[in-house]
């Protein structure tokens, strides 16, 4: 029987391993595979697997906690950040296999498992893109593969389903845990394999479970003893559903005897095959996986997604491996671009602060103190160093008493240029001083403050007016025009 199976399905496929050829290679070439599992089949609760890696997905629901994993063989997909492989694959039971995808679950309430099925469905047609002798393959499957599958292809909404209890090669039966309390995860340190943990294994004697993955499919295969198995409220079960049937890489199914390249029978579009863990009669849906092939404007929607995502968790992980610098001071104890963000901060206060001691003590409504060499800022971020000019006394050559509102710099405008001035390009030259102005002698106010918002402002108003007044002559008109503007501002 079975030799007349695969003859005949050889016939219909033309040959199997002949559908290996070029134009077949340049169509996977327009494909890449993405892989993601929610706690429902709505795509927008799904979180992206990351395939071939250790780190298992998460999902909630009503009706249980499960975490996910994902192992495919030669994997070429999304995110870019996956392995090719697994080292679930050099387990010397796994070396056949062509992908796997392993889950651990705790329900929040007792759940039957009469009906409870693990298996592919579809929300869109497929019919008119199965390929020939699809009906001959699946019972080839059913033979060979699992008795226990059901399908209907040509149905609005195909399905594909098996007991979940009779589909999945590896099952194993844990302990009870908290309603909030953590569980472990599928394969954290090995890959799952049959049989219990704790009062799991005692579980399994009392209901008389077959000790190998084999005996107990087929034990499963019994409406009566699905009858009589419930999944237990906080109860762990881990399961490992796997097979060398379907390389996904290649777009092709290997059923015994032949390979047959499924490519060509995709339309140009995305599609989704969803491995989903549900309860058939009721429809609620525990979990699901979905294996999503990509092309066109999706694929490069998600290419470009996939490379943002890659750049952010590319800074966040180069800021969190940076190496801790004790230094001393303020910094110590801070990393390396804290320390230097900080320090950034301090040179920048420590800037606006003398340029704030520079300007005229009437100006910034200092207490004036006693005269004091006058200090000179250097430029830091300029073509051209510009001399900066002290703070001048009342002129009574003494010092004035606490001003809070001294009003307008008796100052001329061009003398209040400060170092800050520079990036604007001013310059300042004391020849060009209106004759009419005498000099003072300077002072400098030891006192220094905050600058404040109102000073920033004022000293902005005094900068737009120095360039102003360079653009005029030196003549007695230069000293007539900033009386005049100086007037103005009053």
């Amino acid at each position: 029987m079975a030799s007349v199976l695969k003859s005949k399905l050889h016939g219909l496929t033309g040959g199997g391993e002949a559908d290996n050829g070029v134009d077949a290679e340049q169509e996977a070439e327009k494909y890449r595979l993405l892989v993601t599992a929610g706690p429902s089949y709505n795509q927008a609760e799904h979180q992206t697997v990351g395939v071939n890696t250790n780190q298992a997905i998460c999902v909630e629901n009503e009706f249980m906690r499960a975490k996910i994993k994902v192992n495919i063989k030669g994997y070429h997909g999304l995110p870019s950040s996956s392995p090719a492989s697994s080292t679930y694959f050099d387990d010397p039971a796994h070396k056949k296999d062509q992908y796997s995808v392993a889950f651990s679950f705790v329900p929040k309430r007792d759940l039957p498992s009469l009906d409870a099925v693990w298996g592919n469905d579809f929300d869109h047609p497929v019919r008119n893109k199965l390929p020939p002798g699809f009906n001959t393959a699946f019972k080839i499957v059913k033979e060979f593969i699992d008795p226990g599958l059901e399908c209907d292809a040509y149905a609005d909404k195909p399905w594909l389903y098996g007991p979940s209890l009779s589909c999945w090669f590896a099952f194993r039966i844990g302990d009870k845990v908290g309603e909030s309390a953590d569980f472990p995860a599928p394969g954290k340190e090995e890959v799952v394999k049959e049989g219990g943990d704790g009062q799991g294994n005692d579980m399994r004697h009392e209901l008389g479970l077959p000790e190998t993955s084999e005996k107990r499919r087929k034990y499963f295969l019994s409406a009566p003893h699905r009858e009589a198995f419930v999944f237990e409220k906080d109860r762990v079960y881990l399961a490992d559903f796997y097979n060398p049937y379907i390389d996904f890489p290649n777009f092709s199914l290997k059923l015994p005897g032949f390979t047959l390249k499924v490519i060509k029978y995709i339309d140009q579009k995305s599609h989704c095959l969803r491995y989903v863990f549900k309860n058939r009669k009721t429809g609620d849906v525990y979990f699901s996986v979905h294996i999503h092939l990509l092309w066109g404007e999706k694929l490069q929607e998600a290419i470009q997604s996939d490379g943002n995502e890659q750049s952010r968790s590319g800074g966040q992980n180069a800021s969190a491996s940076q190496p801790s610098a004790v230094v001393g001071g303020s910094g110590q104890g801070r990393s390396v671009p804290e320390r230097q963000q900080a320090e950034g901060r301090e040179q920048a206060d420590e800037n606006a602060r003398r340029s704030v001691e520079m300007r005229p003590a009437e100006s910034r409504g200092d207490v004036t103190g006693p005269p004091v060499p006058p200090q000179r800022q250097e430029p830091t971020t300029t073509k051209r160093n510009v001399p900066v000019q002290p703070t001048v006394p009342q002129e009574n050559g003494t010092s004035s008493s606490t001003t809070t509102n001294p009003g307008p710099s008796p100052v001329p405008a061009t003398m209040q240029l400060q170092a800050g001035n520079q990036a604007a390009g001013a310059t300042f030259d004391p020849k060009q001083e209106s004759t009419d102005m005498p000099r003072q002698e300077s002072s400098s106010n030891p006192v220094s403050t905050s600058r404040t918002a109102e000073q920033v402002a004022d000293f902005s108003s005094e900068s737009a007016v120095t360039r102003m007044l360079q653009d005029t002559s030196t003549s007695d008109q230069q000293g007539a025009k900033t009386n005049v503007f100086h007037k103005g501002l009053d």
